[in-house]
C-alpha cells in the first residue's frame, strides 16, 4: 500500500508544504536514533490511519480506537517480529540503534522490551522515509499490515 493523496505520494504531499530541499537537508545516517524514531512514529501512524480509512467504515472515534490498538508499543513490537527476517543488515543496524537509544520515560502500559522494540521499528521507518526509500518502506509496511 502506498499512501497517496490525489495521486501524490506522501513525500510529494509533505514536500510541497516544506521549504525547497527540506527533506534532503540532513543525512539520515547522521541523525540520532530517537530523532529517526520521532519521524518514523508519525509515518507509521499515517500508514495505519490511511489503511483503516481504506478498509473500514468506522466513525472518527472508532478509527481513533482502532489506530491506537495498532500503534501502541506491543503492536509495534509484534510488527517488528513480522518483518525482522526481511530486514537488511543496514536496517537491522538502524533498528538496534533505535532499540538501544537512551529513552527518558517509558509509558506505564508498555513493557520495556516492547517499548524498545517499537522504538527500533520506528527508527527504521523514519530512516527509510528520510532516505527516500519509499518502495522499501511500502514493502515493509505491506508485510506489517498483512
Amino acid at each position: 500500500m502506498e499512501i497517496s493523496v490525489k495521486n501524490q505520494s506522501i513525500r510529494e504531499t509533505v514536500g510541497a508544504a516544506l521549504p525547497e530541499g527540506a527533506l534532503s537537508m540532513k543525512d539520515p545516517t547522521q541523525l540520532g536514533p530517537l530523532v529517526l524514531a520521532y519521524i518514523g512514529d508519525t509515518v507509521f501512524d499515517l500508514y495505519i490511519r490511511t489503511e483503516l480509512i481504506a478498509s473500514t467504515d468506522l466513525t472518527a472515534h472508532g478509527l481513533h480506537m482502532a489506530a491506537a490498538k495498532r500503534v501502541c508499543a506491543s503492536a509495534q513490537a509484534e510488527a517488528y517480529r513480522r518483518i525482522e527476517s526481511a530486514l537488511t543488515e543496514e536496517e537491522l543496524a538502524v533498528y538496534r540503534r533505535g532499540r538501544n537509544g537512551h529513552m527518558g520515560t517509558i509509558p506505564r502500559n508498555a513493557s520495556i522490551g516492547d517499548y524498545r522494540s517499537a522504538t527500533g521499528l520506528e527508527a527504521v521507518i523514519g530512516w527509510l522515509y528520510l532516505k527516500g526509500c519509499d518502495e522499501r518502506m511500502n514493502e515493509l509496511m505491506r508485510m506489517i499490515l498483512s
